[in-house]
């Protein structure tokens, strides 16, 4: 009974070995590396969009300042706002 045991703890081990293997082996195939390149270039592509847009956020709001401050009739330093640690 116990080599009956270890007979099918065997096969299961070695089916999940076989398995694993077999799906590492693919991501080494020309689809396989593909795919994990498409991957990668598709994250790359979605980080430069949200820089972009974090800049332009920011682009806009500076520019809301600027103009805020010559409707009021101040005069618009920056080097002055950088010292202050505003910019």
């Amino acid at each position: 009974m116990k080599r009956l045991l270890w007979l099918g703890v065997g096969l299961a081990v070695g089916a999940l070995v076989v398995r694993k293997l077999t799906r590492k082996a693919n991501e080494f195939t020309p689809s396989g590396i593909a795919t994990s390149l498409s991957q990668s270039a598709g994250g790359l592509v979605e980080s430069m969009r949200t820089f972009v847009d974090d800049v332009r956020d920011g682009m806009t709001e500076r520019e809301q300042q600027i103009q805020q401050a010559f409707a009021e009739g101040e005069l618009y330093d920056d080097e002055q706002d950088a010292q202050e640690g505003n910019r």
